[in-house]
């Protein structure tokens, strides 16, 4: 039994007619009645009972046309549900973003795709590196961004930029006058960072270990907005991912550019390699890459006394 069978059956019992359930389904009548018959065999006895003049429903029929209608309802609104997906008229997608992105470039990114796609419904976990990784492979969002992992482990990998880490400093710090600082500079204040395992934490620690030694941590936290707010009631000093600047600089800190070694690390968007994307997801995708292409400044300038 398929949709063409049910469809013919519920065109004739509704009219009783062979002739005008033909011209609906545009058939002709030996047509159609070959349809009916092979759905009777397939059932196994006859739904319809038909002379000359007329045409009638068996019991069998009366108790298959009700359920035929609601058949035919599920297919026909499950095959417009998956055209408006198809064509992004609904629909909705999943993304895992680490907080220092997901604050930033994030709602830029979600801006230009809402603009284009206005009822698909985004949601975002903004998460530490970690558990972006960890999302995408349990396959509970499609689309991550996170640093770039040292193993892929079946993930594919679109870079989208390189950030340098910058340093954070209170602005009526003596450092705020310098235009770019030394690690042995910033390390001679109170050290503010995130909690492990933040990625950024244990990029900061491996980064200048051999250089300047461990880091002197006197304050750590979960999120990058409270370390710009502790750096700013001048606590103590940080460093973070440059694209955390405009960031930083709201929640009244100042941001500098960081002297040898570089602290750098490549961030870009995941997927399960093997999984194919939804179309919503492409999109996004698309939106992602578009606006990290865009013309907006991902790196501190040597002057960085003002937001970007």
């Amino acid at each position: 039994m398929n949709i063409k069978h049910l469809r013919a059956f519920v065109a004739v019992a509704e009219h009783l007619s062979f002739a005008q359930a033909g011209e609906r389904l545009h058939l002709s009548q030996p047509a159609l009645s070959l349809t009916i018959k092979a759905l009777e065999q397939h059932l196994g006895g006859a739904l319809l009972t038909r002379s000359t003049r007329h045409v009638a429903l068996t019991p069998e029929g009366e108790t298959l046309l009700p359920l035929a209608r609601r058949l035919l309802a599920d297919w026909d609104n499950t095959e417009e549900l998956l055209r408006q997906h198809f064509t992004l008229q609904t629909g909705r997608v999943s993304i895992a973003a680490m907080p220092s992105f997901a604050g930033n470039l994030l709602p830029q990114a979600l801006k230009h795709f809402r603009d284009r796609h206005p009822r698909v419904n985004v949601a975002v976990h903004d998460v530490i590196n970690e558990q972006v990784l960890d999302m995408l492979r349990q396959h509970r969002v499609e689309l991550g961004v996170a640093f770039e992992p040292q193993s892929l482990q079946g993930l594919h990998f679109t870079p989208l930029y390189t950030d340098r880490f910058v340093a954070v400093v209170p602005r009526d710090s003596p450092l705020a006058e310098h235009a770019t600082l030394t690690w042995a500079q910033l390390r001679q204040a109170d050290f503010i960072t995130l909690q492990r395992p933040s990625a950024v934490r244990l990029l900061l620690e491996e980064e200048t270990l051999a250089a300047h030694g461990k880091l002197p941590v006197a304050f750590e936290c979960h999120q990058l907005s409270t370390v710009g707010r502790m750096v700013a009631s001048g606590l103590g000093v940080s460093a973070v991912p440059s694209l955390c600047i405009g960031q930083m600089h709201e929640l009244g800190a100042l941001c500098k550019p960081l002297a040898e070694p570089h602290v750098q690390r490549r961030i870009g968007l995941m997927h399960l390699g093997e999984h194919e994307l939804s179309t919503a997801a492409l999109a996004l995708q698309d939106a992602l890459i578009s606006a990290a292409l865009a013309p907006a400044p991902l790196h501190v300038k040597e002057n960085a006394d003002e937001p970007h």
